[in-house]
């Protein structure tokens, strides 16, 4: 690993490098900007994790959410490879860690500001300290720029405006590009102009050190041969949430039309204050963002800079809406004005191009919440909050919202606007559901209950009664589970909300399957199917048919159940849902193992575990173990069978889940019978402990059965 620490310039001479070693890294490279000195927040370690991961194949919503299980994937992936890492503009140890690869094929390349002594110390990093360049490498940057541009320009003189910019990189090229669009002014008096524009700065230095005096100078200078309109845009997109923004939230910054906007982004990018990094989207320097803001504080007045960003808090806020309508259908739109007349939110002709948005924007959306708060608009900050929970792109990480979610909610708080607060008390319940924190999941939806109870809010009512018992489901509490759906679904039907009824019957399907409850479950399940195929619903329809395959097979029609499952994994690879394929996946397995498809059942829990490891959920990749655990001894590979078993056991132990605990336990058992009768017993009496507490007809029938497995092994 090299660490290297400079001024403005370094990325450029990093990436240059990276460009001519390529060869030696023939697995390729990874880069990641982590803008530890950008003015808004730093990249941190688990966005630049998923940024890499996504990169080397790994589908963005099977990144794990927890910073040290994505890491453990990232090591893993990069073990036998040979890849060069660039982390540019990392503040601090912790952005950089998580990000090393952890073995000696590969190396890491860090640029920073800051000195990183921790990664000396601790990880072996060189330090390689970078000066300025050369005056004569300084010179014949300026001569590349203004080459064919201007007559042949004094060597002293060209010395001279090198020495004004501190030989960085980057106020060289600003500079020189400068001096190529004045190619008739003398040089000379260029950089009379340049010193002219270094006593202004004098007011607004911090005379932090020479270097950045003399970049804060430059971009001075060339900020001041804009046009007007050009420096009035250049300064108020130092008010955008993020670094990166299209074409049209700098339109809506401007107040202007996209046509015009279009030609100031390209003088900004031809005078270097911008980098065009795609057709229609830019990015700032963090430098040159830190000085736009700066200018936007100290030549616009405080209205123009609270009106222009209100209008992209608008337009995000809009757009993003535009995109629920492809991205969660079956929710509510919030209620709000009209888009200002000067806010031009997008449209989506389809679900792909939403959610290709909504992707693109992650990032800035969620900034923009925090950016609204901060800004003082509490009403901005909530909705914001709330309808990014229904624009996020299917593969979003469940641990990027939560974060918003709690400042929306606060933000509504403030207003005392109750009904906004059960609603993003609803949403945190549902997020903090996928990372698994099912106590906090618990909370918010009861608060959320007794909010919309006060409210006399029938429907939200019923939404989180539906949201209580699927968390009673998850804790295997089936009876509470099952009176609160029964609740939900009355709810509901009374408010005529076909949608949610259909989907609360499918979780009372499940919650009397889990029971063993088959005949209740196949006349719910019915229902449940006409109900979502009436309405279009994808989700719900392979949501419904996972369940009916696994009572088709409890039933012994295994070939039914293998084409019932079969067809839900259509559904989730057509929903572009990764994480709905992983928890079909797992009854996909089961219908082929009944079928006798053995090799076909263990890939099917393989690639389950796969997804569930990478999407950080524990429980469900424990159960795919155990569906691996269940193949391998039918085909009699006993010891293979137990260490799988084994591997789920622990974890529901872990994890506090004592039915998935006491199955495992039982496969365990029936695994070691032959080699170890005795330690089939202790496996087997331990799971009938765990299984005392539980009283409806499968956990009976369990019961049973191992109680018999123990009589015939005595």
């Amino acid at each position: 690993m090299i660490a290297g620490t400079a001024g403005a310039g370094k990325t450029s001479l990093a990436l240059r490098w990276a460009h001519q070693v390529r060869e030696r890294f023939p697995d390729g490279q990874l880069y990641a900007n982590l803008r530890g000195y950008d003015p808004g927040e730093p990249v941190a370690a688990h966005e630049a994790l998923h940024h890499f991961l996504t990169s080397l194949g790994v589908p963005a919503d099977a990144v794990p959410q927890d910073l040290d299980a994505a890491a453990a994937l990232y090591r893993s992936l990069l073990a036998d490879r040979r890849v060069l890492v660039v982390l540019d503009n990392a503040a601090t140890v912790g952005q950089v860690r998580p990000l090393l690869p952890g073995s000696a094929h590969s190396l890491v390349l860090v640029t920073s500001r800051s000195r990183l002594s921790g990664l000396a110390v601790r990880d072996g990093a060189r330090r390689l300290t970078l000066g300025v360049l050369p005056e004569p490498e300084a010179v014949a940057l300026l001569r590349a720029v203004t080459t064919g541009y201007r007559p042949v320009d004094d060597e002293r003189q060209l010395a001279e405006l090198a020495r004004l910019c501190a030989r960085l990189p980057l106020a060289l090229r600003i500079a020189a590009e400068r001096a190529a669009s004045h190619p008739h002014l003398r040089l000379a008096d260029l950089i009379a102009d340049l010193r002219d524009e270094s006593a202004l700065w004098d007011a607004l230095s911090t005379g932090d050190d020479e270097e950045a005096e003399a970049v804060r100078t430059v971009f001075a200078w060339s900020y001041r041969a804009l046009s007007a309109q050009a420096a009035r845009l250049f300064r108020l997109l130092g008010l955008h949430p993020g670094p990166e923004f299209g074409l049209q939230a700098a339109a809506a910054l401007a107040g202007a039309d996209s046509s015009r906007t279009r030609q100031l982004l390209d003088s900004l990018v031809g005078a270097h204050l911008l980098e065009q990094t795609a057709p229609d989207r830019y990015q700032f320097h963090d430098l040159l963002r830190a000085y736009a803001i700066d200018q936007a504080q100290h030549e616009e007045p405080p209205a123009e800079r609270e009106a222009a960003l209100s209008r992209v808090l608008e337009w995000y806020l809009h757009t993003a809406d535009a995109a629920q309508t492809w991205i969660n259908p079956a929710e509510d739109h919030l209620t709000f004005p009209p888009a200002p007349t000067d806010v031009s939110p997008l449209t989506f002709p389809d679900y792909d191009t939403a959610v290709d948005w909504a992707e693109r924007e992650h990032a800035n959306l969620l900034q923009a919440v925090r950016t609204a708060v901060d800004a003082g608009q509490d009403r901005l900050a909530w909705q914001l909050s709330a309808v990014l929970w229904n624009a996020q792109f299917p593969s979003a990480s469940g641990a990027s919202w939560p974060a918003v979610g709690r400042i929306g909610l606060e933000a509504a708080e403030r207003l005392g606007d109750r009904t906004a607060q059960g609603l993003l008390l609803t949403w945190l319940g549902m997020a903090y559901t996928r990372i698994n924190r099912l106590a906090e999941s618990l909370e918010c939806h009861e608060n959320a209950l007794t909010i919309r109870r006060d409210l006399g809010d029938r429907l939200g009512e019923a939404r989180s009664l539906n949201l209580i018992g699927l968390n009673h489901l998850r804790g295997r509490r089936l009876d509470a589970a099952a009176s609160h759906f029964e609740q939900a679904i009355a709810g509901f039907q009374e408010q005529d909300a076909a949608h949610w009824a259909a989907t609360a019957l499918s979780n009372l399907a499940t919650t009397h399957y889990r029971a063993g409850r088959l005949p209740e479950a196949e006349t719910v399940i019915g229902q449940a199917l006409e109900a979502h195929r009436a309405l279009g619903n994808q989700r719900g329809e392979g949501n419904i048919l996972r369940v009916l395959s696994d009572v088709r097979r409890e039933q012994g029609d295994a070939e039914e159940a293998l084409v019932l499952a079969q067809a839900t994994l259509d559904i989730a690879l057509g929903l572009r849902n990764l994480r709905l394929e992983g928890f079909w996946l797992l009854t996909l397995g089961a219908a082929q193992h009944a079928k006798g498809q053995l090799s076909e059942a263990l890939i099917s829990y393989q690639r389950s575990a796969t997804l569930h490891r990478r999407l950080a959920d524990r429980s469900r990749e424990a159960l795919a173990w155990q569906g691996v655990g269940e193949a391998y001894c039918r085909l009699g590979r006993q010891a293979e069978g137990a260490d799988f078993h084994r591997q789920a056991a622990s974890t529901h132990r872990d994890l506090g889940d004592t039915w998935h605990q006491a199955l495992a336990l039982d496969g365990l058992g029936s695994a070691v019978r032959g080699e170890s009768p005795e330690d089939a017993r202790r496996h087997w009496a331990q799971a009938l402990r765990l299984l005392a507490d539980f009283d409806d007809p499968r956990a009976m029938a369990v019961r049973e059965a191992i109680e018999r497995r123990l009589t015939e092994t005595t």
